[in-house]
This record gives structure tokens, C-alpha cells and sequence, in this order.
């Protein structure tokens, strides 16, 4: 969930927080783990980044090369899950075989400015992709709202940024090298059209993605505004801004009656406005009135509208990946659903509806637009979509996302996000995916022994 520009000015200088701690209601916050593997007495330990998922792997090897990479596969027993950021929240990548960390694989390999193609490491972090195509006068069509996923993780779970007529990241891969159980490289371009649409997103099912090559754009800048509305006239007016803007985004601040809107446009300019620094005060004033009135739902909404300034408006023009993405310091975890486009405004408004029903809600949930593409397992295949994510802190329960939230998407022909907490299984996921059984027969041909699988993906592709 992105909320760079609005964290410092949406609630007039921190009132929430001023009032709460004169009447001494609140408390600190309780701090979330972080995300990296660690080495405890006990063995191996790796969790991901908001802690929801954690596993303790026989091996967690780091190669630095694809010839390293190979012999990996070659050599190594049992179940084998590979990592990039940790930034998934479904069980991806706990197995109690090995653990292959993507980290050292990283780093452009080779630019083609003729074919405006770039070939980087499977490891390479988003964010540290752009910083290197930028300098060589390049950008990436679009990004997520964060950039700390590796290109290969991002691609595996269909990551995707906004905009009405912007496909998700792995719709511009053209070329993927991929590492098999028992160590085969299998190189696929745009010529193997068939295979390409089945490896674009796999879910790492197939094997690890050593290099990926995609479509680079020159480098461009953008500007960026946002702006504080009541959230059905944001709504009313949210379609209509998706076609008139590159990007456009929206929140909606659970009981305060108040969405947020964020449009990014291509800017020729040079004058650049720095975004304001990056805090989390929105987020921390948003649980302190929930923390003190969530007891009084109409009495919070009271003072969340008396405390929020409706003419906050912030700009900002910068190079395209320093607006794009943003650091997101306050840990969460996530459930988030990709829905036929003429479906979300109203699913939306249950979505709203329904979790203003749990008093204790204050995490803001966030509504995107994404064009269609044609990988097999894309959630966006040949579909038009919106997509709704709802969030709970990583230190509050989180199931009600996945019992209340998760059924309104269904039931309006959804997809989940594959890194993203739902519930669904192979026998309702099959019936989601024209070519599902056709990427089975791929992910069968690359590993028959399903090496690649641990106890989450069987629950997704093998029917009980």
C-alpha cells in the first residue's frame, strides 16, 4: 500500500495522535519482525517480510552465477523453493528442503537499444533495476507500489502497478532462462510462443528463473498529484479519471468517509518537486482514533472528518521509478483480488460496507486498474480489471480479510493476487483459468517429480 505523499498532511499535524496522548489512550505500537533469513541455535530459520509465513529449510544456499545455480539443482535432495524479497504472503516459499535465495543473482547483463530489451539476474531487486536502466537512459513501463521484489519473484506472482491501459510487469518479458530440478537450462524467447505464456507466471513452479529479458522504454519523468475527496464522489468519478490519466489509484480511509486519489502523468519539465519525506503519521493517527473510538464508530467518523483537511493537495515531478514506487516501513498483511473491470466499483462498495462492520479496521484498502495480458496464469488473462486490496497491521489478526473480504470477490468472478492471503484451492482455481490445464502439462514436463512444489503450491495445482 503506497501513501507517500499523504502520510504527512492528511490529518491535520498529527491531531489524533495530540489528543490521544493528552487524555493518555494510547499505547506504542507493537514492532513487526523483519524479513531476512537468520541462523538461530536451533538451525535454519527464513520468514517473510511481514512474518505471516515461516519456515525452517534444510539448506538455504545463495548461488552467485548460473553455473553455481545449476549445480544447485543438480545436486540437491528433496523440495526445492526459490526466494527473491520475501515479499510474497501466501506460503510460496517455506519448504523443509532447500531454500534458494536469489540475492547474489543480480545486475543488468546486457541492454539492446536496437530491440529496446534489457537482460538482468533473476535476483535483481525492481528498485535496483531502475537505478541501473536510468543511467543508461531506460525505464521500465510501469512499477508496483514497491520496488524491493526481485524481477523474478514479481514476475512469478504476476506483480502489477496501475493504469487503465498498462498490462502488469511480466507482459513485457520476452525471453526467460530457466534452471530445471536436475540442473537443464531451458532458454524460451518470443518464439516459443505457448511456452513464453506459461512461464511469464508460474508461481516458481516450473523451475528457478536465472535471467529474464524484457521490454525497456526511454527514460521518462512523470508528475504526480494527490488529493483528499469524500469517497462516492471519488468513486463516481474513478473510471473517468483512470481514462484520463497514465496512472491513477485510490484509497479509501476506513471510517472517515474520505478516499485519497493518486494520478501520475508524463512530464517533459525538468523542475523537479521532491515528495515530501516519508513517515507513517496518517497510519499511526488512523489506529490511535481507532484505539480510542473504535467502540464509537459514528462518533470516529466525527472526528476523523474534523480532523482531515479536504483541500490536501500534494504534487510532486520526478524521474518515473522515484514516484512509481515508494518504501512502505509499517508491516502489514495483505489479501488482494483482481476482479472483471465493470465489477469493482461496486464490489468495492461492499468491500466498504462490510469491513465498517469490524470496529477494529483502519488499515486503508487500495483500488488499481490494469490492462489485460495473455500469460496462462496471469490473474489479468484476457480480462479487463480492477483490483482491491485490504490490509491488516502484521501485529493484529488478519482472518476476517480471508472469511468476509474474500467471499464478496468470488462471488463477483475474481482472481486472487498469487502473493497474496486467500483461501482458494486447485479445484476452484482450475475453474478460473481458460488454459489451466495446459500450464499443468508444462509444469508436469519440467519437473514430473514435483520438486518444485511444497505444501501450498500441491494445494493449488493438485485436486484432492
Amino acid at each position: 500500500m503506497r501513501t507517500d505523499l499523504t502520510r504527512r498532511h492528511l490529518l491535520q499535524s498529527g491531531s489524533a495522535l495530540a489528543v490521544g496522548q493528552a487524555l493518555g489512550l494510547f499505547a506504542p505500537a507493537a514492532q513487526s519482525q523483519g524479513s531476512n533469513p537468520a541462523t538461530t541455535a536451533s538451525g535454519l530459520r527464513w520468514h517473510n517480510w511481514s512474518g505471516v509465513q515461516q519456515a525452517t529449510p534444510a539448506a538455504l544456499p545463495t548461488p552467485a552465477n548460473e553455473a553455481e545455480l545449476v549445480q544447485l539443482m543438480r545436486t540437491t535432495q528433496g523440495e526445492i523453493r526459490a526466494v527473491g524479497s520475501g515479499h510474497s504472503f501466501t506460503a510460496l516459499v517455506p519448504t523443509s528442503g532447500a531454500i534458494v535465495s536469489l540475492d547474489r543473482l543480480s545486475g543488468v547483463i546486457a541492454v539492446d537499444k536496437a530491440a529496446m530489451t534489457a537482460t538482468v539476474h533473476g535476483g535483481t531487486r525492481l528498485g535496483v533495476l531502475s537505478r541501473e536502466l536510468d543511467k543508461l537512459g531506460l525505464g521500465l513501463r510501469n512499477l508496483p507500489d514497491i520496488d524491493v521484489q526481485t524481477i523474478a519473484g514479481a514476475i512469478s506472482t504476476a506483480t502489477h502497478g496501475t493504469g487503465i491501459t498498462l498490462p502488469p510487469i511480466h507482459a513485457d518479458v520476452v525471453g526467460l532462462r530457466i534452471v530445471k530440478p536436475g540442473g537443464e537450462v531451458v532458454s524460451i524467447t518470443e518464439k516459443d510462443r505457448d511456452l513464453l505464456a506459461a512461464a511469464r507466471v508460474s508461481l516458481g513452479s516450473l523451475g528457478v528463473i536465472s535471467q529474464v529479458t524484457m521490454r525497456v522504454l526511454p527514460a521518462y519523468n512523470l508528475a504526480k498529484r494527490v488529493w483528499v475527496q469524500p469517497i462516492d464522489a471519488l468513486l463516481e468519478k474513478a473510471p473517468e479519471l483512470a481514462r484520463q490519466h497514465r496512472n491513477f489509484e485510490m484509497y479509501y480511509l476506513p471510517f472517515t468517509g474520505y478516499g485519497v486519489g493518486i494520478t501520475h502523468d508524463l512530464y517533459d519539465g525538468s523542475d523537479f518537486v521532491v515528495p515530501p519525506a516519508l513517515d507513517d503519521s496518517t497510519l499511526a493517527d488512523l489506529r490511535h482514533l481507532r484505539d480510542w473510538l473504535g467502540r464509537f464508530p459514528a462518533l470516529r467518523q466525527w472526528v476523523a472528518q474534523k480532523l482531515i483537511d479536504p483541500n490536501t493537495v500534494e504534487v510532486a515531478r520526478q524521474r518515473s521509478w522515484k514516484l512509481l514506487s515508494t518504501v512502505r516501513p509499517m508491516k502489514f498483511n495483505e489479501s488482494e483480488w483482481h476482479l472483471p473491470r465493470e465489477q469493482g466499483i461496486a464490489c468495492l462498495r461492499e468491500v466498504i460496507r462490510t469491513i465498517e462492520r469490524r470496529n477494529e479496521v483502519y488499515f486503508p484498502m487500495e483500488f488499481r486498474f490494469i490492462k489485460a495480458d495473455d500469460a496462462w496464469l496471469s490473474p489479468f488473462y484476457q480480462r479487463e480489471t480492477c483490483s482491491i486490496a485490504v490490509h491488516a497491521s502484521a501485529d493484529e489478526p488478519y482472518q476476517y480479510l480471508l472469511d468476509e473480504i474474500n467471499p464478496l470477490f468470488r462471488a463477483r468472478q475474481g482472481r486472487p493476487h498469487w502473493g497474496k492471503l486467500h483461501l482458494m484451492g486447485a479445484a476452484e482455481l482450475s475453474s478460473m483459468y481458460p488454459r489451466w490445464a495446459d500450464f499443468q502439462r508444462v509444469r508436469q514436463q519440467f519437473d514430473p517429480q514435483g520438486r518444485m512444489l511444497n505444501t501450498h503450491l500441491r494445494k493449488l495445482f493438485v485436486k484432492a
